[in-house]
């Protein structure tokens, strides 16, 4: 993200837009921007403002469940530079796939590290991201997807095993695990030999 920020001159900007990007159908209020962006109020108020002057974001309404509506923000498919847009986002996502090791070194022991969907471009995978070792801290974990979300602007779907349990679910033929490893994937760390 660190020379996207640079490039459009905040790297706040960077999360708002990472956000609509990656939800074009999503319709997102102001707060709702703030707590996945992990951004000030003020700072959100400003580059949703700037965003909207430019034409990349559009003021929309959802209705809830409750029947209340609700006035967001929401991409504007229209936006000319979008698919240059999207091709840059793709471009730092790839990048972003060999920081992860780093990402996760507080993690404990990591012997598989195995990433999906957002990160290989894959909509229908069952997770994005699949850990397992020994003695591995799940706040550290927890953290480190967090940071993670915030920067790519998406809730990410994530799997912690131990060594043990992942490879008794692997023998057993476990539904979830199978579909990780027969559908597209990219294996990161594999010192199981995977």
């Amino acid at each position: 993200m660190e020379t996207l920020a640079k490039l459009f001159g905040s790297g706040d900007k960077v999360k708002v837009m990472k956000l609509f990007l990656l939800n074009p159908d999503l319709v997102v209020e102001g707060k709702e921007v703030v707590r996945r962006c992990k951004i000030n109020p003020s700072s959100a108020r400003h580059e949703l403002l700037t965003l909207k002057t430019i034409g990349f974001i559009k003021p929309q309404k959802r209705v809830e469940k409750e029947k209340k509506t609700i006035s967001g923000w929401q991409l504007n498919p229209t936006f000319p530079y979008l698919s240059h847009l999207n091709g840059l986002l793709k471009t730092e996502l790839v990048t972003r796939k060999l920081e992860l090791t780093d990402r996760f070194s507080a993690a404990g022991k990591v012997k598989l590290l195995l990433i999906a969907g957002i990160f290989i471009q894959d909509n229908d995978s069952r997770a994005d991201i699949v850990l397992v070792g020994d003695r591995l801290r799940r706040g550290a974990i927890d953290r480190a997807v967090k940071s993670m979300e915030a920067e790519i602007g998406r809730e990410l779907n994530y799997a912690v095993f131990e060594t043990s349990d992942f490879l008794y679910r692997m023998e057993a033929y476990d539904k979830f695990i199978r579909d990780l490893l027969d559908y597209p994937h990219e294996k990161i760390i594999n010192k199981l030999g995977i």
